[in-house]
């Protein structure tokens, strides 16, 4: 495959990659950079992310069951998406758009801050974000799209001894689906941080995926727990990930 650029704003750039693989976009936030935020290439404008689905959707991709990505099925025209940490402005401003493509994302829950803020993104001096709260993830779930877990407490894994690391990977996953009735398969790296060691305590746990933030397309190739992803975001100076 062609040098892809290392972010997604439109298809045009993707287009050959994306019918080769199985492509992965990750996205945060839907809605308008709060004042204050640290890092805006989290935040995706509504009106992008609309434009953003039904140019895929005009051009003949669809939104499987995140599990499909497991699948050995090459056919293309299928694309995943992701949204990390569980932010309200991805129920709000997200969810009507989803339902108006008719396409799917998983939305990958930080356990322990259900209802809660952004805690992690604080202590590095950020502003405060409202998370999703249980109600609101039942709508989601009840619009037909899924969860997954992002641990806990949304923990840098390789700096945790290997049983706290355990913990997060493992009570999270408990956590949501006796929550929420649903088996939790998938999984994504906080911060993209992991390691081997991380990895197989995923597996372990009994996930069928595990998303990373290095950028690319997946192939057949490409381990399913160390799922390559795109950032989508506006077409425009340079992108921060925070996972």
């Amino acid at each position: 495959m062609k040098t892809l650029p290392n972010y997604y704003s439109s298809l045009e750039p993707f287009r050959e990659a994306f019918r080769q693989g199985k492509p992965v976009l990750t996205y945060h936030h839907i809605g308008p950079r709060r004042r204050g935020a640290r890092i805006k290439g989290l935040y995706v404008n509504p009106r992008l992310f609309s434009r953003q689905l039904a140019e895929l959707r005009a051009a003949g991709f669809s939104t499987p069951p995140f599990g499909a990505i497991t699948s050995n099925d090459s056919e293309p025209g299928k694309v995943f998406i992701t949204i990390d940490d569980g932010f309200r402005d991805v129920l709000e401003n997200g969810l009507p758009i989803l339902k108006e493509a008719g396409m799917r994302a998983v939305l990958f829950i930080v356990s322990g801050l259900i209802g809660k803020s952004n805690e992690w993104q604080q202590r590095a001096g950020d502003i405060s974000e409202p998370l999703i709260n249980e109600a609101e993830i039942r709508e989601w779930l009840s619009a037909g799209q899924e969860i997954g877990s992002h641990t806990v407490s949304h923990a840098w894994l390789t700096r945790l001894s290997p049983e706290a690391a355990g913990k997060e990977i493992t009570a999270s996953k408990k956590a949501l689906e006796d929550r929420f009735g649903v088996a939790i398969d998938h999984f994504c790296y906080p911060f993209g941080d992991w390691n081997d060691g991380v990895r197989d305590q995923v597996i372990a746990a009994g996930y069928k995926t595990a998303s990373t933030t290095v950028t690319g397309v997946n192939t057949p190739a490409d381990s399913v727990f160390a799922l390559k992803r795109v950032t989508a975001r506006y077409p425009s100076g340079p992108c921060g990930i925070s996972g």
